[in-house]
């Protein structure tokens, strides 16, 4: 259960912030030790599900911090703080998608989805975050804690019940997966497409892509997605509007492809997958009780894989 946080101190915020910000100089500098970072004995890493030690992982390849893209969730109720952005791995850009649970101003817990594929079109989208991300609501258009959990909760719901009216969609929602935008694009002119079954296929799924977030729910195009469990929906920033989970996306791998409705020129989009899982990193914009924005990263893992904190 979520409650207020009206009493939040912003001290409490800039300790938070700060601490990921040194969180973020020490893996760069490939010291957990780097200017003092207060880890506890017992602190818990994971990175991409897998349980690691400390000093491994992100620790020995990070070679550039955060620049321009970078998105905080602050949570001073449950002591957590959630960071999105982009940085360097070896020299290559990686999408972070980050959460650290702080207890007794001492980081208990860590974990890492790190998205490494990251197309040149991603990467045109993740030089600096949208504005709605980082911009405070309106006081007058805020939600109470357990209002956003239940409307973020609500998105998977929509998605598992190929349903968009289970969650309360703003008409200008727009959803970034890995940086790509993959709702609310402009509509494709067929005449940049060509002939062959290839190029039809694209112009499908350009405009698939082109639907807003509840018209692509409802158009079947997510219907290849078996669950989403678990949601772990674990940080919530009232201020900044912000909801930071790490749901998992199991694909069973049984829908060869989806039968498209309502969208004109598409009838079916093919979906001929293996068994997966999805780890994502997934932060929503909510504002006057609805989602305007959302920001998601992801990894593949073994079908049936655990997050690596299933029982917390």
């Amino acid at each position: 259960m979520f409650f207020s946080c009206s009493s939040e101190k912003p001290s409490e915020r800039t300790f938070l912030k700060e601490l990921a910000d040194k969180y973020l100089n020490s893996l760069v500098a490939g010291d957990p030790a780097y200017a003092g970072l207060p880890l506890s004995e017992s602190v818990k890493f994971t990175e991409d599900t897998e349980k690691k030690k400390i000093g491994e992982g992100l620790w020995v390849g990070a070679s550039e911090a955060p620049t321009t893209f970078k998105i905080y969730a602050i949570d001073t109720i449950s002591n957590q703080v959630g960071f999105y952005g982009m940085m360097k791995e070896n020299d290559k850009p990686i999408i972070l998608a980050l959460r650290l649970k702080v207890e007794n101003s001492q980081i208990t817990e860590i974990e890492h989805v790190i998205a490494r594929q990251i197309s040149e079109k991603g990467i045109k989208n993740l030089i600096t975050p949208r504005p709605a991300f980082i911009e405070p609501v309106p006081v007058d258009q805020r939600d109470s804690r357990t209002r956003m959990f239940d409307i973020a909760n609500l998105y998977f719901e929509a998605i598992e019940q190929d349903f968009s009216s289970i969650a309360p969609f703003a008409d200008d929602c727009v959803r970034h997966e890995n940086g790509i935008q993959t709702t609310t694009n402009e509509q494709p002119d067929p005449a940049d497409f060509g002939n062959s079954k290839e190029e039809q296929l694209r112009l499908a799924i350009s405009r698939v892509d082109a639907c807003g977030c509840a018209k692509q729910i409802d158009a079947q195009n997510l219907a290849y997605i078996t669950r989403i469990w678990p949601r772990r929906l674990t940080i919530i920033d009232e201020e900044l509007g912000l909801v930071f989970g790490f749901p998992m996306f199991q694909h069973k791998g049984d829908v060869q492809f989806v039968k498209i409705i309502g969208v004109p020129g598409v009838d079916t989009i093919p979906k001929k997958f293996p068994p997966f899982n999805l780890q994502a990193g997934e932060i929503f914009k909510i504002s006057g009780g609805k989602i305007h924005e959302i920001e998601a990263n992801g990894m593949v893992v073994q079908y049936g894989a655990g997050s690596g904190w299933d029982q917390q």
